[in-house]
């Protein structure tokens, strides 16, 4: 099971200080969950690995299989919470490269989270003449990104099979009710999933909304939710600081309060990119508000070593890193011999590539702890399905009982709403009249 070390942060919060935030935390986990806090009807995802829809899980798996069978590629529509966390399990598992590999499951695009002509331009040349399928995530359907992307890819698809087969090929997850995107399913015969009414996008990774798409390339959502599953037991049974979301929870709000605003995600695997993208949505929507929050950020080690690492080590201490750390790699390269010795590197030979990538952890965490950059290190044994799954649960529970500590409603966005506001006014959409007159004269 994941375990959290604080050891690389006691020179920058006392245990006393850890101790004085203890009865906080498990009064924010009481508030979580009890559901008494602010956005409880959002926290579905709390007990979702043991309470998840069967019925609809065998569907999804279901419908994995078929785009399999029918389809060379995969076009999956949505934008923030409906795409970062298939795309993050996606790399981690499968690889950043997953769509260059040999492979016996469809190449994946991911599109509607851009605005971007060259980009959809890109994908659809990419897809080109294959056999391929949509999957499209909105709760409501009309969310402006991923709308625009499933029209011009809903053409393409009907230009190629017709319309009453192009539906055969269209998998809708949104709302199980009312939306734009549900009636239209509704008439045109779409398969459905459920964007649960309990669950924000930005937690809905283990739901149909990342589900889907996982199970499409060849991943086990079984011990995915399995691993979730594991992590929820244990993390709701122990409630004390042994418990590692509880020591997480702790440790970042006590560095917040001795000033850090910045919190850095690192990793020393390239797959965790995306991994690092989903967390950031996850940390900022959640407790970015009210003039409050750490704000979340991510570097990739050892390459951000060679261009940021300069700032980290000397830069402004206002941060601190949370490095997530897996033991065990799939696979290992012996470092061979060079008679010359050219590089200098003949001291290394006959050691594992992993040993060099283990001392390079080690030595940069000493060096940022002695610049100033307290280390919070989350450990794994290897990246697989159950891990992963445990990863998942374990910061989506320290999230939200982060934001209660934190004060603020960790399942609302109120400020995602403004730019799309003046979105709307300066593409004329009916209604906005009166601000695009305002917003023109500020132009």
């Amino acid at each position: 099971m994941l375990n959290v070390d604080l050891s690389a942060i006691s020179d920058f919060v006392s245990g006393q200080q850890m101790a004085a935030m203890e009865p906080r935390v498990a009064a924010a986990y009481e508030t979580l969950a009890t559901g008494s806090g602010a956005g409880n009807d959002y926290i579905g995802w709390v007990n979702l690995p043991r309470d998840y829809d069967r019925e609809e899980f065998a569907r999804i798996q279901a419908a994995a299989k078929r785009i399999q069978s029918d389809s060379e590629a995969l076009v999956v529509i949505g934008i923030g919470g409906s795409y970062l966390g298939a795309r993050a399990v996606i790399e981690l598992l499968k690889s950043p490269n997953y769509n260059l590999k040999k492979k016996d499951t469809p190449d994946i695009f991911f599109a509607g989270n851009t605005l971007s002509t060259d980009m959809v331009l890109e994908i659809m040349e990419l897809v080109g003449d294959r056999d391929f399928s949509i999957n499209v995530i909105s709760k409501s359907g009309t969310t402006t990104e991923p709308a625009v992307a499933f029209r011009l890819f809903k053409a393409k698809l009907e230009e190629k099979y017709g319309k009453a087969e192009a539906a055969k090929r269209i998998y809708a997850t949104t709302d199980k009710a009312k939306g734009a995107l549900k009636s239209l399913a509704d008439v045109e015969g779409y398969e459905e999933f459920v964007v649960p009414d309990d669950v924000g996008g930005r937690y809905s990774v283990l739901t149909a909304v990342g589900l889907l798409p996982i199970a499409v390339a060849g991943i086990d959502i079984e011990a995915l939710m399995a691993g979730a599953e594991e992590a929820r037991v244990a993390f709701q049974s122990d409630r004390s600081m042994n418990n590692p979301v509880w020591k997480y929870v702790a440790a970042r709000n006590a560095l917040y309060e001795q000033g850090k605003k910045v919190e850095l995600l690192c990793c020393y695997e390239p797959s965790f990119r995306f991994m690092s993208e989903w967390w950031k949505q996850l940390y900022g929507e959640s407790e970015g508000k009210d003039g409050k929050g750490l704000f979340p950020a991510s570097v990739e080690f050892t390459a951000d070593l060679h261009s940021m690492g300069q700032y980290i080590q000397q830069g402004e201490r206002i941060m601190f890193e949370t490095v997530v750390r897996y033991d065990q790699p799939h696979g290992e390269i012996l470092i061979g011999a060079d008679k010359d010795n050219v590089d200098g590197l003949n001291f290394l030979a006959g050691k594992p590539l992993s040993f060099v990538a283990e001392q390079a952890l080690r030595g940069t965490r000493l060096a940022h702890v002695d610049g100033g950059v307290p280390n919070i290190l989350v450990e794994l044994e290897t990246v697989n399905e159950t891990t992963l799954g445990q990863l998942i649960y374990f910061f989506e529970l320290a999230c939200g009982i982060s934001g209660y500590v934190l004060g603020v409603n960790p399942f609302n966005q109120p400020g995602v709403e403004a730019y799309k506001k003046n979105m709307f006014a300066l593409l004329n959409k009916p209604g906005y009249e009166e601000l695009r007159e305002t917003l023109l004269a500020r132009l």
